[in-house]
């Protein structure tokens, strides 16, 4: 197949300029895409346009990735019914940065057709804006704009209208065009189809200064219902790990992708041959279409973040939906596996003073987790063979957990029942904590021996304090009662054991 068959078959195909055909069968060509750093990571969505210049180099083409600092300073219409906030141009920079560091993943940077990288704010170095008028503004019209529906919509909506710097956008990138085609012998754009309008407006750039030049976009990703594919709960999914975890980008292909979908977006984002997909959707697409989105999965996340995260996200799952897991497999687990599981399971706070000096069971995980809100919950559970520390049945409420039971000394992995897992993690007080604690502590005991309630303690109304308050409710020490403030079973047992006498 060729470049174009290729597109095709995936479903990479929208829009392509006439002649683009004629143009590829002569040779090697240059061919580009814009990415505004509008936000600090690329999305899935724009994974399949990087998609487009992947498969552009495989086929012995060029590929030129241009980082919009000018563009990006603006904002593209296209698609938008409201106008961008503007970033600054420090936010600017380090999206780029971040941007750069991504596509490293994605494209080959060494060989004949390497690809390059550049950034649309060098074009402009150095131009006033007399220059651009009269060098740029001139090479296009007011009607051939106003006739794009990235403006045309926007123009028409009298309460959000278009603002003049928007409406400049299309000159921009008509411009980076001109530029590249002069400097660099790019003749082909490309990007998704919301942006064909800019594109053409590029190729007119070129066409009016002599040159030929041709246009190409991609589908917008969508689920055979419309909706957007790349969109989950938590909301877009990214690139990059700390804005979306390998763990959940993992599972969003497992647990997102419908079966009429799995035959698409298998074609757009694997990198496998023609002949290696159609095989696998042919003996796995009816009969087993799990396993088919599990090898997407892994392609992508080894592709996207790398073999070591796609391999600690493998065995995440497998304590996630696992009933049953054996101690050696936790021992065998890195702090890193650990650090995933974290972000995707329960935790709750475990105090280093009281493991240190041993705490039983039902005292350490009353409250813990929800399944568990009280001690006769945890004592029927251990009853019932469901409750399990590091994957080992209790046997008692009475048996004893200490920080040597820390697996990696970090963490403690509960288990109640075949679905409720959490972790425990240790926390050490601070000198502040400790303060807040004894407070409450003698606040306590004054209300027992006085057997009714008295002012909350001053120091929950000290504004040095607060924050520590707040951080000692959500490590389990302290909650609300009502308008009041009081120790929890694990915040009266921690002062009980420093302060009491």
């Amino acid at each position: 197949m060729n470049f174009i068959e290729e597109l095709t078959w995936r479903g990479l195909l929208k829009n392509k300029s006439e002649g683009l055909e004629e143009a590829l069968q002569k040779g090697p060509i240059k061919a580009y895409i814009g990415y505004d750093p509008t936000a600090p990571s690329l999305t899935i969505g724009n994974l399949v346009t990087m998609m487009l210049l992947k498969h552009l180099q495989l086929h012995g083409h060029q590929p030129i990735v241009l980082m919009g600092g000018a563009t990006g300073k603006i904002g593209d219409p296209s698609g938008k019914d409201a106008e961008r906030q503007l970033l600054s141009y420090d936010v600017i920079n380090s999206n780029i940065a971040r941007f750069k560091k991504q596509f490293r993943n994605h494209l080959d940077f060494e060989g004949d057709n390497a690809a390059i990288v550049l950034n649309n704010a060098d074009f402009y170095d150095g131009m006033d804006v007399f220059t651009f008028l009269r060098d740029i503004g001139k090479n296009i019209t007011v009607n051939y704009m106003m006739a794009k529906d990235s403006v045309k919509n926007r123009i028409n909506d009298r309460e959000q209208g278009l603002s003049f710097t928007e409406f400049s956008y299309q000159l921009i990138q008509g411009y980076d065009f001109q530029y590249l085609y002069k400097n660099y012998g790019c003749v082909l754009e490309m990007g998704g189809s919301d942006q064909w309008g800019n594109i053409t407006t590029g190729t007119h750039f070129v066409g009016k200064a002599g040159g030929k030049a041709y246009g190409l976009t991609c589908p917008l990703l969508t689920n055979s219902d419309g909706s957007k594919i790349g969109k989950s709960a938590g909301g877009t999914l990214w690139l990059a790990a700390d804005m979306t975890s390998p763990y959940k980008f993992y599972q969003y292909w497992i647990d997102k992708i419908s079966d009429e979908d799995i035959a698409k977006v298998f074609k757009i984002f694997s990198l496998k041959s023609r002949a290696e997909i159609e095989a696998l959707l042919e003996e796995h697409l009816e009969s087993n279409p799990r396993f088919l989105l599990q090898t997407l999965a892994e392609e992508l996340t080894i592709r996207v973040h790398s073999k070591e995260a796609c391999d600690a996200v493998k065995r995440a799952t497998e304590i996630t939906f696992n009933s049953k897991i054996k101690p050696d497999f936790l021992k065998s687990l890195s702090p890193d596996d650990f650090d995933i599981l974290r972000e995707e399971l329960p935790t709750f706070y475990i105090d280093l003073f009281l493991l240190n000096n041993g705490i039983q069971i039902d005292d350490l995980l009353v409250n813990s987790n929800e399944t568990l809100p009280s001690k006769g919950k945890i004592r029927s559970a251990i009853k019932g063979n469901a409750l399990a520390i590091n994957a080992v049945k209790a046997k008692s409420h009475s048996d004893m957990i200490t920080a040597s039971d820390l697996i990696h000394g970090t963490v403690l992995f509960v288990q109640n029942g075949k679905k409720n897992k959490f972790l425990g993690i240790p926390y050490a007080t601070s000198e502040q904590d400790e303060i807040v604690l004894k407070t409450y502590y003698e606040h306590h005991l004054t209300v027992e021996q006085a057997a009714e309630d008295t002012e909350v303690p001053s120091v929950v109304l000290d504004a040095n304090l607060k924050e520590v308050v707040a951080n000692l409710i959500e490590k389990g020490y302290l909650e609300h009662n009502g308008n009041d403030t009081v120790l929890t079973v694990k915040g009266l047992l921690f002062s009980k054991t420093k302060f009491g006498t």
